[in-house]
């Protein structure tokens, strides 16, 4: 088998990648990297200093590939299916900037919330959280003013965006709740959960649910 994604279930970026590799019924061995045990840890660091999943390996094309986008344009190049994740032209540059939209203006204020949930009570950020929950409900807004008229991130295909939107959507809510404040982004996240693709993912991260920081 030619693909192995190094993840862990329960990361948010790694459901991204995981989403579009399902998407397509993709071939791959999954590889479930437990980042405490220190032998797991250095593999994951000889083959992306920076330490961080997911990280595609292609033992066929002898190519490491980073970042869950990067994974995922990747998988559109070498691997299409019949979703294709990025369209030509314009419409691809628009998504792309949609992806890059969830990943820095959701997905990062997200993470520094949950990431203030486990740190010590000396350390905590009360303003560090409260800036990032005030930039989240400007992005919820947009994301409730976009999805008005559209099924998916893009219209009526699914795409990276789409990808993209789902973690910080999922973990968003739990941080956060906007079932009432944002009916329509709520939706449009509901939709994505009972996508097929999306529905794996989160059956296969159900047993570690229970790791993730309460407040």
């Amino acid at each position: 088998m030619s693909l192995t994604l190094h993840f862990h279930p329960l990361s948010s970026y790694c459901w991204k990648a995981l989403i579009a590799l399902y998407e397509n019924d993709t071939t791959f061995t999954p590889n479930n990297v437990n980042l405490g045990d220190p032998d797991q840890r250095a593999a994951l660091l000889g083959l992306w200093p920076i330490g961080k999943f997911p990280v595609l390996q292609d033992d066929a094309r002898g190519e490491i590939v980073p970042e869950s986008t990067i994974v995922i344009e990747y998988l559109d190049r070498h691997y299409p299916g019949a979703t294709r994740f990025i369209p030509d032209g314009d419409p691809g540059l628009k998504t792309r900037l949609r992806d890059r939209f969830f990943d820095l203006h959701f997905h990062a204020h997200m993470q520094m919330i949950v990431g203030d949930r486990i740190r010590p009570a000396d350390v905590k950020d009360p303003h560090g959280v409260a800036e990032a929950k005030r930039k989240l409900r400007v992005a919820l807004d947009m994301v409730e003013r976009d999805m008005a008229d559209r099924q998916w991130a893009m219209g009526e295909a699914f795409t990276l965006a789409d990808c993209a939107a789902m973690p910080p959507l999922f973990y968003g809510n739990k941080v956060l709740p906007f079932a009432e404040t944002h009916p329509i982004a709520f939706a449009y996240l509901r939709r994505l959960q009972a996508r097929p693709s999306v529905a794996r993912v989160l059956e296969e991260a159900e047993p570690y649910l229970h790791m993730f920081p309460e407040e």
